[in-house]
C-alpha cells in the first residue's frame, strides 16, 4: 500500500522536472526517495546532512533568490528542533517555503519521544501566515502538495503520516467537506482521524465534517454546518485542543460547546503500534464513540 511519503517523493520529483523554480532541501531523511531527482537536478536537490537548523537556513536563502523550497524531514526535526530558524529565517525574513513532515504524533513509537511531535501544529500557531494541511490519504497529499508548490511565496506546512484513511476525500484546499449530515451536533475529523470518526458516529445523529486543511480554519464551513446553538467535537491527530480557539472564534456569536479530542500532553511512555497508541489516547472508534456520545448527552 502506497504511503503519503512515497507519493510525496514521486510528486515532488515530477514537480522538479516541470517547475524550474522548485528546490528540495533534505537533512539525510528521505534521501533515497529523491535519488533520481537529485541526479537530474543536482543544483535543486540539496542534502545538508543531519543539520536541521541549517536545512531551514538554506531554505530561507533559496527563497531569497526567488526559488520555492520544499523542505522535508520528520516533524520533530522540521518544526521543533529548528524552531528559531523557522521563526527568523522564514517568517521574519518574509520568505515562503513548503515544509513537508513525516512521523506525526505517533507514527514510529519505537523511535521514542525524539521522533514524536504532537505539538507541531500548535507551535506553528504562534507564528503568523501559515497554511497547514493535514491529509488523510496519499491522493489528498498529492493534491495539497501541488497546491502548495504553486502557492506563490506562501508559508505552508504539509503534515504527512503513516496513519491514513482507507479512501480519499475530494478535498478543496482551505475548505471543510461535509461527509455525513445529522441534527445533534458536528464532529470535525482532521486528516487521518476520519475513518475512526465515521465508525464512532455511525449510530449518532451528527454531522461529520472533514478537514484536510486546518489553517486557515474554515470558519464559514463550520458555521454552515451548525445551527443557532452548536455542539462541536474536534478530533485532531495531534495535541488535543489545538483548534479550540479557532472553533470558539468561528462561533463567537452563537451559544456553543466544544469538546477537543486529540493527543494528550501527558506522555505515554510505551512503544507499541499506531493502533495501540490511538487506543491509549481514546482516539480509536470505541474510545471516540464513548466520549462523543457522553458529550452529546
Amino acid at each position: 500500500m502506497e504511503t503519503m511519503r512515497e507519493r510525496f517523493a514521486a510528486t515532488a520529483g515530477e514537480l522538479l522536472d516541470s517547475d524550474p523554480r522548485l528546490a528540495v532541501v533534505l537533512a539525510d531523511i528521505g534521501v533515497d526517495g529523491f535519488a533520481g531527482a537529485a541526479a537530474r537536478h543536482p543544483d535543486r536537490v540539496v542534502n545538508v546532512g543531519i543539520r536541521e537548523q541549517l536545512m531551514i537556513g538554506v531554505a530561507g536563502g533559496l527563497a531569497l533568490t526567488g526559488l520555492r523550497p520544499v523542505v522535508h524531514t520528520f516533524a520533530a526535526f522540521l518544526v521543533e528542533r529548528p524552531w528559531e530558524q523557522v521563526k527568523l529565517d522564514l517568517v521574519h525574513q518574509g520568505v515562503g517555503a513548503v515544509l513537508v513532515s513525516a512521523g506525526g504524533s505517533y507514527d514510529w513509537p519505537a523511535g521514542g519521544r525524539t521522533h514524536m511531535s504532537p505539538g507541531d501544529v500548535a507551535l506553528l500557531d504562534t507564528l503568523p501566515g501559515w497554511t497547514v494541511h493535514v491529509p488523510g490519504h496519499p491522493d489528498e497529499a498529492e493534491t495539497l502538495l501541488r497546491h502548495a508548490a504553486a502557492d506563490g511565496d506562501g508559508l505552508v506546512y504539509l503534515r504527512l503520516s503513516a496513519h491514513r484513511n482507507e479512501h480519499p476525500v475530494d478535498v478543496r484546499p482551505g475548505r471543510f467537506t461535509v461527509v455525513r449530515e445529522g441534527r445533534r451536533g458536528v464532529v470535525l475529523a482532521v486528516g487521518p482521524m476520519l475513518d475512526a470518526v465515521l465508525a464512532a458516529t455511525e449510530t449518532l445523529d451528527v454531522t461529520v465534517l472533514y478537514a484536510a486543511t486546518v489553517r486557515p480554519f474554515d470558519a464559514e464551513g463550520l458555521r454552515a454546518a451548525t445551527g443557532e446553538r452548536a455542539d462541536v467535537v474536534l478530533v485532531e491527530p495531534y495535541l488535543a485542543g489545538t483548534s479550540v480557539l479557532a472553533a470558539h472564534e468561528a462561533l463567537a456569536d452563537r451559544p456553543h460547546r466544544v469538546l477537543a479530542l486529540g493527543v494528550p500532553k501527558a506522555e505515554h511512555r510505551q512503544y507499541g503500534s499506531i493502533p495501540e497508541h490511538l487506543a491509549a489516547y481514546g482516539l480509536d472508534g470505541s474510545g471516540l464513540h464513548t466520549r462523543i456520545a457522553g458529550f452529546l448527552r
